[in-house]
């Protein structure tokens, strides 16, 4: 049954209608794996999307009103951002990190490139909290909510309360961001039988999957689980990756494994955003890697492609990217919804 995924939530439906919204909302291909996120917890509604996406692009989330979640993670750069290797934030401070492009996030159950939250509904604490990016807290937005001229009234029109509390802020931003399904590249077309791979991207296709498959996990092309690559530490940054999280050895210089979708949009890449071309990504590969004792065992030694095929395995991960995703009207910023005059 097509979008068997998604007809799945119908099972822990509490209502028809919410059954509906679900799934005109959150389509997918009958091949994506049951999500992780909890539905349940937050049952979707149009009304909520349609206020977290208000939220995601309001610079009222940040300390002085300059900086918005859209602000890292742009429509146009598959929610990443490509002006900067390291997030900006209030003042011109510079992040720790590269902004990770945000799509496909039900199906994720780690976040951040250490892993330091394990829930969508909790993610947003982070950049909000962070010093160097939004720079605020939770309580200080919650009464610039308040006392906002439109907010109260948007509130009351999807809670009958008109309560502002901050679950129902992070929740609502976790609505909006869950619509963010990116499922339409030309990978997804082969795989619905709607167009078939050129054999250039074939034999890159076979490379993929003898040299790739392992870490990056089709059809969302990541495990999202965390891994040591090989990267040498940056000695200015000095991130010691999911070690700072759990203090566990062998987790120095795990990062989060990325997906390979959309790569074409979310340049730079890793988690310092050293890489501004995908052809020094498979380098780093074939040529980078430095050794150490919890280097992925699937990488040791380095990748074995010659330079036709390094040529062939980009242009199969080229057919990863979705332009109707980055392109796509309701994921950016609704003029006429939005909250400011």
């Amino acid at each position: 049954m097509k979008n068997n995924t998604i007809i799945l939530g119908c099972i822990i439906l509490l209502t028809t209608s919410y059954c509906s919204v679900l799934k005109s909302q959150l389509e997918t291909p009958s091949y994506f794996p049951k999500p992780s996120y909890s539905f349940e917890n937050n049952p979707i509604s149009k009304k909520q999307i349609e206020l977290g996406r208000n939220l995601f692009y309001d610079p009222i989330l940040s300390a002085d009103n300059s900086i918005s979640c859209a602000s890292c993670h742009s429509s146009y750069a598959g929610f990443a951002h490509t002006d900067h290797d390291l997030s900006h934030g209030i003042e011109d401070r510079i992040g720790a990190r590269n902004a990770p492009p945000l799509f496909n996030l039900a199906w994720q159950y780690n976040f951040m490139w250490d892993g330091a939250i394990d829930n969508l509904d909790a993610q947003a604490l982070a950049p909000i909290s962070h010093k160097a990016e939004m720079g605020s807290d939770l309580n200080t937005v919650l009464s610039k909510l308040k006392e906002h001229p439109k907010y109260p009234a948007l509130f009351k029109a999807v809670y009958q309360d008109g309560n502002i509390t901050g679950e129902r802020l992070l929740k609502l931003l976790s609505q909006f961001q869950l619509t963010l399904i990116s499922a339409n590249a030309k990978y997804d077309r082969v795989n619905q039988g709607n167009e078939t791979f050129t054999a250039q991207e074939l034999n890159g296709y076979s490379l993929f999957k003898a040299n790739c498959a392992s870490c990056h996990k089709e059809p969302l092309f990541s495990n999202f689980e965390f891994a040591n690559n090989g990267l040498p530490v940056d000695t200015t940054l000095n991130d010691w990756g999911r070690y700072k999280v759990t203090n566990i050895s062998k987790d120095s210089l795990q990062f989060k494994i990325p997906s390979l979708r959309n790569l074409t949009y979310t340049y730079p890449y890793m988690h310092d955003g050293r890489f501004k071309k995908l052809g020094q990504v498979i380098n780093h590969y074939v040529n980078g890697i430095k050794e150490n004792q919890a280097v992925a065992e699937t990488i040791k030694g380095g990748i074995k492609l010659t330079k036709n095929e390094q040529i062939d395995l980009i242009t199969f991960l080229l057919t990863l990217d979705d332009e109707s995703f980055v392109t796509n009207e309701k994921f950016k910023i609704n003029r006429a919804f939005f909250i400011e005059d």
